[in-house]
């Protein structure tokens, strides 16, 4: 068995083939897809954070809003940028929305990708203590966050408050009992996926790596989760850690899927760069008729490691198709895979 959920990155823009023209049809149509998601059975629905793009930036208000009207589907982000974060209103959203959900928030957080302006951080009012980089300092904030949502009270309370206060120092409210072991940390190499079991946070590992030895993406991959469960064990927590690994992956059951994805060129690893002197590895997409995808993905190593698969979905084709595309793969795909 493996949870399934679908990773959004939340496009919009006035091309004539999209069904998100607007900032509020790409909204909108988040909430309704994951709805829907959760009436097929899907285990999760996810959503990248990007600042300055036309694209989903502002996370909490969305996922309170699915939160509130869905049941039981996880609801998360892959990622969270850090650099652009305060820790502390952002351990208030965070209860918030996980309230709404009644404990259903897998934050993904990270020192983010690359952005569409530079430094945009410095934009927000934030730039790295002396002797940091920006890397540093999202680690910095995503470890001060971590320790916020320990619900420890750390604030001198007024003498004089205009409410009644308890007893001892005040914490941030409100708060979620068992959020904090529900914070994901999105790893581009081996190191940070080590600092993060250290740090007790759960595993995201997307399409692209740092390519650290030339080894296929996904043994690659592969490696990193291990070394990353190694690490875990060795800090000695006591909960079981959870891994998600993330796809592009389309079942070519009909005429339109043929159409959209039957040519689909991205059928192998790609090296790149993602910063001037990060050379990165891309994962391959997967796009294939039900049986041959079954073949295919039962070597993929990364998969076989991980216990959650977010499918990146192409959110501009709209609810009804993507709706599709998910239950494609959960009828005719994961059920020869062991998955169902």
């Amino acid at each position: 068995m493996k949870k399934i959920g679908f990773l959004s990155f939340g496009h919009w823009g006035k091309h004539p083939a999209y069904k998100t023209q607007s900032a509020s049809d790409t909204l909108l149509q988040s909430i309704d897809l994951a709805v829907a998601a959760e009436e097929i059975g899907l285990d999760g629905a996810y959503f990248r954070v990007h600042h300055f793009a036309a694209q989903l930036g502002s996370p909490f208000p969305l996922l309170a809003a699915i939160g509130a009207k869905t049941k039981k589907i996880e609801i998360g982000t892959g990622v969270i940028d850090m650099r652009y974060e305060n820790p502390m209103y952002m351990v208030e959203d965070a209860g918030a929305a996980d309230l709404i959900s009644k404990g259903r928030l897998q934050l993904g957080i990270s020192r983010g990708s690359p952005e569409q302006v530079i430094e945009g951080w410095r934009y927000f009012g934030y730039e790295p203590a002396e002797g940091e980089d920006d890397a540093a300092m999202a680690r910095r904030k995503a470890l001060e966050f971590l320790d916020l949502l320990k619900g420890v009270g750390f604030a001198q309370p007024n003498p004089s408050p205009m409410f009644p206060n308890p007893p001892g120092l005040l914490r941030l409210e409100p708060h979620s009992e068992g959020l904090r072991d529900r914070i994901w940390w999105g790893a581009a190499s081996n190191a940070t996926a080590i600092w993060a079991a250290e740090n007790g946070m759960n595993l995201q590992s997307s399409t692209l790596k740092f390519d650290e030895n030339g080894k296929p993406f996904h043994i690659q991959q592969a490696e990193q989760i291990r070394l990353y469960k190694e690490a875990w064990k060795k800090a000695g927590h006591k909960r079981e850690p959870r891994v998600s690994v993330s796809r592009s992956i389309f079942a070519l059951v009909n005429q339109q899927d043929h159409f959209y994805f039957g040519r689909d060129a991205n059928q192998k690893d790609q090296i790149g760069f993602i910063e001037n002197d990060k050379r990165a590895i891309f994962g391959r997409g997967y796009a294939a008729e039900p049986d041959q995808l079954i073949k295919e993905l039962a070597n993929d190593e990364a998969i076989q490691e991980a216990d959650t698969l977010l499918l990146t979905v192409p959110n501009t084709l709209g609810v009804d198709y993507n709706v599709h595309v998910l239950s494609a793969i959960l009828e005719h795909v994961a059920p020869g895979l062991g998955w169902r």
